[in-house]
């Protein structure tokens, strides 16, 4: 009883949950003035790819899509690489002033993002990239919260499983590749969908070192498009059918390599 009484009250909550998202697929294929109505419809009277179309063709948010996918991506694959390398380096290695550097990035993370843009935008205007995609992919490079996550779970790898490879006679980046990066499987996967999120649902940077309309990112191209068309619902949801699309695909693809990874992971001294 207590079981039934559980996914009861589970289902309740998932289709609350779902009924925002149902609707906003529904409007999307919806003629326009068909979503302003009450009692909201989650079935259009007639499917229509109308939306759709505008946004691609008359609006050219294709441009700012692939703009958007492959800045996320980039931003996501390189700072994987540089955050998984320092976090093992911070776990596994000794060097002088390791834990007052660790020390120092942690406390970093206290100070808001807003209190760095100026001086980061200024930084980037002296370098010559403002207006350009590097940009927004400088900044992604390296991700404090990101270190520190890999570095904690770096911690738990053995020791002997390192100093294994090293008497075999790897070298250090070769134990990095072929060791510990399969170890790091489950919190790389788990590092990208929160990165790819990231820089995906970015708004604010990108709408300020930005100026050319063409490079806008999808977020800040659909801004646009609200302030010009307030009174398009159903456009307005096409859109954001399509910006929360990718997101989906990266969590789905990513939870498959997420269990993977856990039982790769799962080593013990």
């Amino acid at each position: 009883m207590k079981r039934i009484l559980l996914h009861t009250v589970l289902i309740f909550i998932a289709v609350i949950t779902l009924i925002p998202f149902l609707w906003m697929i529904s409007a999307s294929f919806m003629f326009d003035g068909h979503a302003s109505v009450f009692p909201p419809r989650f079935i259009p009277d007639q499917f229509t790819l109308m939306q759709y179309e505008r946004l691609f063709e008359r609006l050219s948010i294709a441009r700012n899509f692939i703009n958007s996918l492959v800045l996320s991506l980039l931003v996501t694959v390189i700072s994987l690489a540089f955050n998984s390398m320092a976090g093992y380096a911070f776990a596994k290695y000794k060097f002088k002033g390791k834990n007052k550097l660790f020390n120092l990035l942690i406390s970093s993370m206290i100070i808001p993002a807003q209190v760095t843009m100026l001086p980061l935008f200024l930084m980037l205007k002296w370098m010559g990239f403002i207006n350009t995609y590097m940009a927004i992919i400088i900044p992604g490079l390296a991700n404090i919260f990101g270190i520190f996550l890999i570095r904690q779970y770096c911690i738990s790898i053995p020791d002997s499983l390192i100093e294994a490879a090293r008497i075999d006679g790897a070298n250090d980046f070769l134990i990095y590749r072929k060791i510990i990066l399969p170890l790091l499987t489950p919190v790389l996967a788990t590092l990208a969908i929160f990165t790819f999120l990231g820089t995906w649902n970015d708004f604010l940077w990108p709408l300020i070192v930005m100026t050319d309309d063409s490079m806008y990112t999808l977020p800040v191209a659909l801004a646009n498009l609200m302030l010009e068309h307030t009174k398009d619902p159903e456009l307005m949801m096409a859109g954001s059918v399509v910006t929360i699309l990718p997101v989906i695909i990266v969590f789905l693809a990513l939870q498959k390599y997420y269990m993977k990874g856990i039982m790769m992971g799962s080593v013990k001294e």
